[in-house]
């Protein structure tokens, strides 16, 4: 399962919420944790639109379970991350983001 935190660098909700993050990938080793600068990776992105920070990407390989904006706190992120629900995603740039995250993910461990 991966679990990529969407945020940008000039975002002073994102700089706190870091800490949170690198606590969720320290507790979950299971998970792939990413932290991922909208703008440092631009061309991962796409043309997806990001207006709410921080939004998570929840994956199972290239299915996205959850995408979407949240409360930027631990407790929050990890219900998201570790329980997902049955959300169903229709925007096809964010089934195209997962999708170029989990062949990167592939590529990366050859």
């Amino acid at each position: 399962m991966r679990v990529v935190c969407l945020c940008a660098g000039w975002c002073r909700t994102c700089d706190g919420f870091r800490a949170e993050v690198d606590r969720l990938a320290a507790s979950e080793p299971g998970l792939d944790v990413r932290w991922l600068d909208i703008e440092d990776e631009a061309g991962l992105i796409g043309d997806l639109d990001i207006e709410t920070f921080p939004t998570i990407l929840v994956a199972d390989g290239a299915k996205p379970l959850f995408f979407g904006p949240i409360l930027p706190s631990y407790e929050h992120l990890k219900q998201v991350a570790t329980r997902p629900g049955g959300m169903r995603i229709a925007d096809p740039d964010v089934h195209a983001l997962a999708q170029v995250l989990a062949d990167e993910s592939v590529t990366r461990r050859d």
